[in-house]
C-alpha cells in the first residue's frame, strides 16, 4: 500500500509517522520526502480495519493536513519513465560506473551488442565498445563532457560522454561515472589522419574476388582512359564507377550520368552532344550537352549497349579526338573528359549479336571490371544485410532491430536475381513495416524462385533417352539463364566452352540467341 501525507514543516514529524508504523508491526518498504510538504509511505497490504485505525492515527498527528492512498510512489513513476523513454530511444545510450563496466544500457545499444541487457550488466567498457577508449578518459574523472566516434557492435556512431558528479555524505563533489549518448553521423577524416577515407569505403565485402576488383578499380581510378564496368543488374556498378572518379585525380571536376537505355535515340544525342541556338523552342538559346558541362570531369553512360547504331558511330568519332558537333551547328568542340560505361552483363555479347559495333567496343574497353553476381558472393549477403537494417534504422529513427537465425538461413539461400539493389529494397520495406525488434523469415516479401531440383524435373516415360537428355539440358539452361545472362558467365559455371554454350542456347531458342 502506498500514502500520501500532506503536512506542513515540522521538526520529527518523520519520527512520529515512523513510530506509529513500529507500533502498529507494519514493515515499512519505502519513505520519500517532497520539499513542497508531502511525505509518501510503501508497505505491505493490511487488513481494512487495521487501515482504518492507521489512518485515524496519522491524521491526528500534529501539523498533518491530509492522509491518502496513491497508486505508485514518485519515484517508482520515475523508474518507469526513465526505462519507457530508454526502451523507446532509437538512439543507443549507456552508463557507466567510475570503473568503465555497464550500469544502465537500453535496447538499443544491447539490440547492437546481440545480447541482453541484463548479461551487459557489469561488463567493461573497453571490451563492447571500440574507437575512443572510453576507460583511460574515465580514470582521470573528467569534469567537462567531450564528443567522439565510438564502434558499437558493427555500427559507428558519434558519441556525446557526459560525466556524472554527485555529492557524498560531506557534501564534497565524487566522481561517479558517465553516461553515452550515440548518434548516428558519418564518420569524418580527421585532421592529422595518415591519407583520407577510400571513396572505395562504402563497397562492402569479404569475398576474395570483390576485395581483389576493388584493389584493380583503385589502380584504374588514377588512369585517364576508358573503363568499363560490367555486371548483372543491381551489383553495384555505379557505386565502383562514382568511388572511381572519387579515387582519381577529377575528382574536384563535375561527374554526370546519363542512361542510354532511358532516353529515345534524338533525346540522347541532344542530352550527350547539345545543340544550337533556334534548333528546339523549349532552348531557343541552345543547350550544352553532358559532355560539355562535364568538361574536365567525368561522364558515366550507363546502360551503353542498348544506344542506336547512328548514336555509337557518333561517340565513336567523339573518342578519336574528343571532338563533337552540337546538333545544328557546324563548328567543332573540344572537351575533355574521362569516359565510364556501365553494362548489363558483357558487352561482347551485343558485339556477337551484331547489336553494338566491335571497333567502339575496343575503344571503350580499355580497362574493364566485371562485378559478380550477389549468389557467387559467399558471407556477403549476411555482411550487407546487418549494414542495410542499421542503416534503414538510423534512417527511420527506430531502436535496432536483430534478423533472427532463421531469417538470415533464409537470406543466405535465397538466389537474389536483383542483386545487392533487390537486398537493400527487400529490407528496407520490411524494416519500414516491421512493428516488433526482431526480423523473421514471414516479414520478408521475396518472389519465389523454385528450386533447381523442382525445375529440372522432367517425365522420364515419354521418348528415348536422347529426347530426355534434350529436355533436361534444356530446362537447366533456361533456369540458369536469367541468373548467368551472358554466354560466358554461363560457360564458365557450366564448365564448357563459350561457343557450345551459345549453339545450344540457339538450338533452344533461350535469350539472345535465337534459331536462323
Amino acid at each position: 500500500m502506498r500514502l500520501e501525507i500532506t503536512c506542513s514543516d515540522r521538526l520529527g514529524l518523520c519520527q512520529d509517522i515512523l513510530t506509529i508504523l513500529r507500533e502498529n508491526e507494519i514493515d515499512l518498504k519505502g519513505i520519500e520526502v517532497d520539499p513542497v510538504g508531502k511525505i509518501f509511505l510503501s508497505f505491505p497490504t493490511i487488513e481494512f480495519a487495521e487501515f482504518q485505525m492507521l489512518m485515524s492515527k496519522i491524521r491526528r498527528i500534529p501539523n498533518v493536513q491530509d492522509v491518502k492512498t496513491i497508486p505508485y510512489m514518485p519515484t517508482e513513476r520515475e523508474h518507469y519513465e526513465f526505462n519507457l523513454l530508454l526502451s523507446t530511444l532509437p538512439n543507443p545510450v549507456i552508463s557507466l560506473d567510475s570503473r568503465g563496466r555497464v550500469d544502465i544500457i537500453n535496447s538499443a545499444a544491447a539490440t547492437l551488442l546481440d545480447a541482453d541487457k541484463e548479461e551487459l550488466r557489469g561488463e567493461q567498457v573497453n571490451d563492447l565498445l571500440g574507437g575512443f577508449n572510453l576507460q583511460r578518459w574515465l580514470e582521470k574523472e573528467p569534469s567537462e563532457a567531450t564528443t567522439d566516434y565510438i564502434r558499437i557492435g558493427s555500427a559507428n556512431y558519434r558519441a556525446s560522454v557526459l560525466p556524472i558528479w554527485v555529492n557524498d555524505a560531506e557534501g564534497e563533489p565524487a566522481f561517479a561515472g558517465a553516461v553515452l549518448h550515440c548518434q548516428s553521423e558519418p564518420m569524418p577524416t580527421r585532421p592529422g589522419q595518415a591519407g583520407s577515407v577510400s571513396p572505395f569505403s562504402h563497397v562492402l565485402t569479404q569475398h576474395a574476388s570483390i576485395k581483389r576488383l576493388v584493389k584493380d578499380a583503385e589502380r584504374m581510378a588514377q588512369l585517364d582512359v576508358p573503363l568499363l564496368i560490367e555486371g548483372e543488374t543491381g551489383v553495384g556498378k555505379e557505386l565502383i564507377a562514382r568511388a572511381c572518379h572519387q579515387a582519381g585525380n577529377r575528382s574536384q571536376q563535375p561527374f554526370l550520368a546519363v542512361n542510354c537505355g532511358a532516353l529515345p535515340d534524338n533525346v540522347a544525342e541532344s542530352e550527350l552532344f547539345g545543340y544550337g541556338p533556334g534548333i528546339f523552342t523549349h532552348h531557343p538559346q541552345g543547350k550544352k550537352g553532358i559532355f560539355e558541362q562535364a568538361n574536365g570531369g567525368t561522364v558515366l553512360l550507363d546502360s551503353v549497349g542498348d544506344m542506336s547504331p547512328e548514336l555509337q558511330a557518333k561517340l565513336l568519332r567523339f573518342l578519336e579526338d574528343g571532338t563533337f558537333r552540337r546538333i545544328g551547328e557546324e563548328q567543332m568542340v573540344a572537351v575533355d573528359v574521362r569516359l565510364v560505361c556501365l553494362a548489363r552483363g558483357e558487352l561482347f555479347e551485343r558485339v556477337e549479336s551484331g547489336s553494338f559495333r566491335e571497333d567502339l567496343y575496343y575503344r571503350l574497353n580499355v580497362l574493364s571490371l566485371q562485378l559478380p553476381p550477389l549468389r557467387e558472393r559467399k558471407g556477403d549477403v549476411l555482411m550487407l544485410a546487418e549494414h542495410f537494417v542499421q542503416k534503414f534504422c538510423q534512417q527511420l529513427q527506430r531502436a535496432p532491430i536483430r534478423l533472427s537465425p532463421a531469417c538470415k538461413d533464409y537470406l543466405n539461400q535465397y538466389s537474389w536475381p536483383g542483386n545487392v539493389r533487390q537486398l537493400e529494397n527487400t529490407l528496407f520495406r520490411s524494416i519500414s513495416m516491421l512493428e516488433r525488434d526482431v526480423l523473421e523469415p514471414s516479414d520478408i516479401n521475396l518472389p519465389d524462385v523454385p528450386a533447381i531440383a523442382e525445375s529440372l524435373a522432367i517425365d522420364l516415360d515419354e521418348g528415348s533417352l536422347e529426347d530426355a537428355v534434350k529436355r533436361f539440358e534444356s530446362t537447366l539452361l533456361r533456369r540458369l539463364y536469367p541468373s548467368y545472362p551472358s554466354t560466358r558467365q554461363l560457360a564458365r559455371k557450366l564448365g564448357l566452352s563459350h561457343t557450345a554454350i551459345a549453339n545450344k542456347l540457339r538450338d533452344y531458342g533461350i535469350g539472345k540467341q535465337r534459331k536462323r
